[in-house]
């Protein structure tokens, strides 16, 4: 060998740093969603909803939702605008730290390499806010995908997506923009025009750096966004901004060797969001309040350990989350301005650790987990000044609460065969209420919502069965469950205006005074099924969600034993194809067809059952490159969101037709 000749380096495979998934996790309902579901949709909420049981609050996509309604729940429950479904990106939670929800346009579908959806309560190593389930989304660790587009409704669309190695060090970075003039979501005759678009202009961008180090893998990872739309009426917007930074050490387990995790994270967010009322011919509408800001930050710690000997395998943990925020808001409206100012907020924090592990035996794994979490309220304040006069108003700041949460989960599988699995599981969970919950009175239209500082937090216990079989040609998979919230906080009905009330003040004629309140229980039981078959160039899929949600009210909401939570419908279904038309050319469809929902506690707003298809055809005119054409809602159907008290539907999005380009390796 010549002396300038440098040695040879031995090839560095460097991936986002992670813990593999672990062998319990067969025990538990799992969906996995991979890099062709992705490729499907522009957004992820949209791609996740596909999945029975999935529920977007209002039925509305992150194209029209205001921030504060993008909350998510698995097994349609009880839906909600706070979510009561735990959202990750490697480990580090989406879910906003002053409301709970999840701004989706914070990350597109090309970042992400795949998504498992777990539904079930979350004991084990996923803990607090994990009520009905997790939703992991793994950020991209190889290869480049790109997506430009255009259509209806003045929809623009970019988004890259790119992975690249030198030496030792690896870079990923994703950018997106999404573009949309609206649409109004009141049609027809009850259109005034106070009744404005649903306009929309969001933007993220963030970046990676992963480099292999003595320890193990160091993943260092940024992300901004920011997203403005309008709300339907006029005088009515929000802008929802945040970014987020983590730190992962990590090491995979190899043979009996020990693997563990280290990671650090933190998140702020600010929101403005203005409301206003409308009149009853909706011709005109008069500012009812502006939330100026929101600042909220959250951080946290986790770490865990795990090792696999023979079918063995364990896992210790503990995390720790702390979130702090506050909002900022001016209200009552005369003359012109303005009159009264609000500051509300506090902090919360949830510590805990755990123990998880599986056992593997021929063709049983039986798989458990244990935790003990303790959770604080802390500094809550809710003041309120007259901004003419400058007098003090309110000025509220309740106790300081905790307490401790026990949680777990035990699952048991077995192969039978012939690409056949049985499994039964049980687990528990729980859910603290959020800042937004505890504190912040809000306003839609002319019903107002008072927060209840007082909130416990949510508690999950459930019991499912399911079998699953799998052969070359497809799967057939079938969940039964059972599962039982106690102390859900609901939107509780206190009265109807006109009128003025002691706690939420004046209300409107054709407005509600609801409340945030742990009422009672809610009973749910269910049935999930999923279908696919391959015949030839034809992939059929499908799937049904059947969730019968009642709630018992006590004697602290009587009025509600019996009744359906809000937003939570019985039945969801979903068919779809995929078919190789020719070696070029790709068709897929999906008809998605859902049930009555109501909109509020009393079950007097119905919105009627709603149908949906959606389709698309690529194009593929080089290895790499795909034009295609896509619909959504191509039948143009009328599908209601909402509804006022005096019976004004809200819709979602019209037919959508939009043309695109796409690029993957």
């Amino acid at each position: 060998m010549p002396l300038d000749t440098p040695p040879p380096v031995a090839q560095v495979i460097v991936t986002a740093a992670r813990l593999p998934p672990a062998a319990a996790d067969a025990a538990f309902s799992i969906v996995h969603l991979g890099e062709g579901d992705l490729a499907r949709t522009q957004r992820i909420d949209e791609a996740v909803g596909q999945t029975p049981g999935v529920s977007l609050f209002r039925r509305t996509s992150s194209l029209s939702a205001n921030p504060t309604t993008q909350g998510i729940t698995l097994r349609a429950i009880a839906p909600s605008g706070a979510g009561r479904t735990l959202v990750t990106l490697d480990g580090v939670p989406l879910n906003d730290p002053f409301g709970g929800w999840v701004i989706w346009s914070q990350l597109a579908p090309e970042s992400l390499s795949g998504i498992d959806i777990v539904r079930g309560a979350g004991a084990g190593p996923y803990g607090a806010g994990a009520l009905t389930g997790t939703i992991d989304l793994k950020e991209r660790d190889g290869g480049i995908a790109a997506d430009v587009s255009a259509g209806e409704l003045g929809s623009q669309r970019a988004s890259a997506a790119a992975v690249s190695t030198l030496g030792r060090l690896e870079f990923f970075g994703a950018a997106s923009y999404d573009k949309s003039d609206g649409y109004v979501p009141v049609r027809g005759r009850a259109r005034g025009t106070a009744d404005t678009p649903t306009d929309l202009e969001a933007k993220s961008i963030s970046g990676r750096v992963d480099m292999a180090t003595g320890l193990g893998l160091l993943s260092l990872r940024g992300g901004f966004f920011e997203e403005d739309r309008g709300a339907g009426l006029a005088g009515a917007r929000a802008n929802a901004s945040g970014n987020v930074f983590s730190a992962t050490l990590a090491r995979a387990p190899r043979g009996e060797a020990l693997g563990w995790r280290l990671q650090a994270w933190r998140r702020t967010s600010d929101l403005f969001n203005s409301s206003v009322a409308v009149s009853a011919d909706r011709s005109t509408t008069t500012p009812a309040n502006s939330q100026d800001k929101t600042p909220a930050t959250g951080w946290g710690l986790n770490g865990a350990v795990r090792r696999k000997t023979g079918g063995l395998e364990w896992e210790l943990g503990a995390d720790a989350r702390w979130n702090d925020g506050e909002e900022r808001e001016r209200y009552t409206y005369v003359n012109g301005a303005y009159t009264r100012a609000r500051t509300a907020g506090g902090k919360t924090s949830v510590i805990g650790a755990y123990a998880d592990g599986s056992w593997t035996t021929g063709p049983w794994l039986v798989a458990g987990g244990l935790r003990l979490d303790h959770w604080e309220t802390t500094d809550g304040k809710r003041i309120e000044r007259n901004l003419v006069t400058g007098a003090v108003l309110l000025d509220q700041h309740p106790a300081d609460r905790d307490g401790e949460v026990v949680s777990g989960r035990l699952g048991v599988t077995r192969d039978l065969g012939s690409g056949t699995v049985a499994r039964a599981a049980g687990y528990t969970g729980f859910r603290p209420a959020t800042l937004n919950e505890l504190y912040r009175p809000f306003r839609v239209g002319n019903d107002v919502t008072e927060a209840n500082a007082g909130l416990k937090p949510e508690r999950l216990a459930g019991f499912e069965t399911g079998l699953t079989h799998k052969n070359s040609n497809g799967l057939i998979e079938v969940t039964a469950f059972w599962n039982r919230i106690d102390d859900p906080v609901v939107n509780v009905t206190l009265g109807f205006g006109p009128g003025t009330f002691p706690i939420g003040g004046f209300i409107p004629a054709g407005g509600v005074l609801r409340q945030r309140q742990n009422a009672g229980r809610i009973d749910a039981i269910g049935l999930e099924a999923r279908a696919e078959r391959k015949v030839g160039p034809v992939t059929f899929r499908s799937a049904l969600s059947a969730t019968d949600a009642r709630l018992d009210g006590g004697s602290s909401a009587p009025q509600l034993t019996g009744k359906r939570p809000a937003q939570a419908p019985i039945w969801s279904a979903t068919a779809g194809l995929s078919a190789e038309l020719t070696d070029a050319l790709t068709l897929d469809t999906d008809l998605t067809w859902e049930g009555k929902r109501f909109e509020d506690d009393l079950n007097s707003r119905v919105l009627d059952p709603a149908t949906r298809l959606d389709a698309r055809l690529d194009w593929k005119v080089k290895p790499l490159v795909t034009v295609y054409v896509a619909g959504d809602n191509l039948l143009d159907a009328n599908i209601q969101t909402s509804r006022t008290a005096d019976g004004v539907p809200g819709y979602a999005a019209p037919r959508i037709v939009r043309v695109g380009l796409r690029l993957a390796l």
